[in-house]
């Protein structure tokens, strides 16, 4: 039998557990709120920690555009954050041929309407996500030092120009269109010994910048460009098809929305300006 000292002893045991039950209890965790259900608030977490995917857009542009769209690639980028813009420079052809293969590209930003008419009539580009937006003039061009200045075609005959610099005729748009001009002139075969052919016109100015042409065709924006060259005289429009600048969305692009937004931003106002800044003209 247990005695009146025992029974007070299993009685303090008995308070002081509860009392430890008790304590135990108020420092839990909290239950998670029924409002929230535990998948939203994981979703919620995921959410807030990842950034933002940026979306790389492609373009495959005439390398006369170089310096204008350099411009318009900053501004766009300041406005849009999620997205940044990679170049692909080079002659219209050459391009055109890179997105007939499978080469990844957004958008198709040629120096010839029939780069991109070639596109749109084998279905790489809807006709109804292209548009002619600027054109340019064909001028020839000589170092700023040359001693002798041509002032026009007939010119190009003369002895002491030994070397003429155009864009290869069958990829280079401004090959193409110096080639129509000399042979409209009667002097395409008489000039065959001094033509030297540049890869696109970039190449053709800087034949002529570095001395390794005498002269050279090229676009009037690319001539503003460079203070190594300088204009010897404009070929006349009517010797050659008109300079046409056509913008287009490529269909196999996987990024549809960024890059019809781009193409809108191109014939924006804001975008058109800097183009004029470099000598363009908007054909509307």
């Amino acid at each position: 039998m247990l005695n009146v000292k025992s029974m007070k002893m299993y009685a303090l045991i008995a308070l002081l557990g509860a009392v430890l039950l008790v304590v135990v209890g108020c420092g839990a965790a909290p239950a998670a709120s029924p409002d929230v259900s535990p998948s939203a608030a994981a979703t919620a977490a995921t959410a807030t920690s990842a950034p933002a995917e940026t979306v790389e857009l492609t373009v495959s542009a005439a390398a006369s555009l170089t310096d204008a769209l350099k411009e318009v690639e900053t501004a766009y980028e300041a406005a849009h954050a999620g997205v940044k813009i990679s170049f692909n420079f080079g002659a219209s052809g050459a391009l055109q041929q890179q997105i007939e293969q499978g080469a990844p590209a957004d958008l198709f930003l040629s120096a010839a309407a029939k780069n991109m008419k070639a596109l749109v009539d084998k279905q790489l580009i809807d006709p109804a996500q292209q548009t002619a937006l600027l054109t340019n003039e064909l001028v020839i061009v000589v170092p700023t030092d040359a001693k002798t200045v041509p002032a026009a075609l007939a010119d190009l005959t003369k002895p002491e120009v030994k070397a003429i610099a155009i864009g290869i005729p069958e990829s280079v748009p401004a090959g193409s269109y110096a080639k129509d001009a000399l042979t409209k002139a009667q002097l395409w075969d008489t000039l065959q010994a001094k033509i030297v052919q540049g890869k696109d016109v970039r190449q053709v100015l800087q034949y002529v910048e570095t001395g390794n042409a005498d002269a050279g065709f090229v676009y009037k924006t690319d001539a503003l460009t460079s203070t190594k060259v300088q204009v010897a005289f404009a070929a006349d429009p009517a010797t050659y098809a008109p300079i046409v600048y056509p913008f287009g969305i490529v269909k196999a692009t996987k990024h549809p929305q960024e890059a019809a937004d781009l193409y809108a931003y191109l014939q924006s106002q804001a975008a058109v300006d800097v183009f004029k800044k470099y000598g363009f003209s908007v054909s509307r």
